[in-house]
């Protein structure tokens, strides 16, 4: 499809009051392993444009598929419970090998080729992120204690894009895999940042025809928890944008697959996929 000049200007000028609203303030965007398969390169390059028009990305990135696809070549089956993968000692090696070793350089490297300047890390880094354990029947999945914001804010002052694995540091030393939508939200809550977006890859929080729901507010997310009208993968990005809530004005669920989906949700009057705001619809 073609677009012609005055198309282009209109586009432009659409987004300039969000690129006004949000210059300076801090965006958290969580990278799911599919959106990460799929739409790698224009998601990053969404990403430097964010950094260029003067927003602060932060990156937290999972690697699911990744994980799930390498604990099986070493001969390990993924058992989720309540969208959670069940993380043994040996799991908890193959977790670290893929975002460490794999995943995050990756990122951080198509990031910097695209013309930004990124840094990799995890929670442990610093430490940046204190772990305890969740449950023990989960093994060695953790949930955040504390958030240290410092070797995060270090890096955005410095002009970089923080690109961060979902791995927490336990006061007992051990490393613990945390879920990223989860880590996400803590890290937005700790940064103060204006949005949480989370990619995934649906296009949203679904009714029950399979619509995407627009707009919910904290209470209407929560009734849909408790009823259990959402499950699998979409509680804990639910209950991720339910905690951040706490510290940042509005938090996204959108489709990380459409192409340019950042640039889409925060630089159009529509957006897409579904928002998830405080206290009743905003405008």
């Amino acid at each position: 499809m073609t677009i012609d000049v005055n198309e282009r200007a209109r586009v432009l000028v659409e987004a300039l009051p969000y690129i006004q609203r949000f210059h300076g303030q801090v965006v958290v965007v969580k990278l799911g392993g599919n959106a990460i398969e799929q739409r790698k390169e224009e998601t990053l390059l969404d990403v430097v444009l964010l950094r260029y028009v003067g927003m602060l990305p932060v990156l937290v990135h999972g690697g699911g598929p990744e994980i799930t696809a390498l604990s099986r070549r070493l001969g390990l089956e993924a058992e989720f419970r309540n969208g959670l993968r069940v993380t043994d000692p040996a799991t908890m090696e193959v977790v670290k090998m893929v975002l460490t070793g794999k995943v995050s350089p990756d990122l951080v490297a198509t990031l910097n080729r695209l013309g930004g300047q990124a840094v990799g890390m995890s929670g442990e880094d610093g430490p940046t992120i204190i772990a305890e354990p969740l449950d023990p029947d989960l093994g060695l999945v953790g949930r955040v204690v504390q958030v240290n914001r410092e070797p995060i804010t270090a890096l955005l002052q410095r002009g970089y894009v923080p690109v961060i694995a979902s791995i927490g540091l336990g006061y007992d030393g051990l490393s613990y895999n945390i879920n990223a939508d989860t880590v996400a939200a803590e890290i937005a809550v700790a940064l103060g940042a204006a949005k949480l977006i989370l990619l995934t890859d649906v296009p949203g929080v679904l009714d029950g025809e399979g619509r995407v729901i627009s707009q919910l507010d904290r209470a209407e997310a929560r009734r849909l928890i408790d009823a259990n009208h959402v499950s699998g993968g979409m509680i804990p990005k639910l209950e991720a944008c339910l905690r951040s809530l706490e510290g940042v004005p509005q938090a996204h669920v959108i489709d990380g697959r459409q192409p340019h989906a950042l640039l889409l949700e925060l630089f159009t009057e529509s957006g897409i996929g579904t928002m998830v705001t405080r206290e009743g619809r905003e405008e």
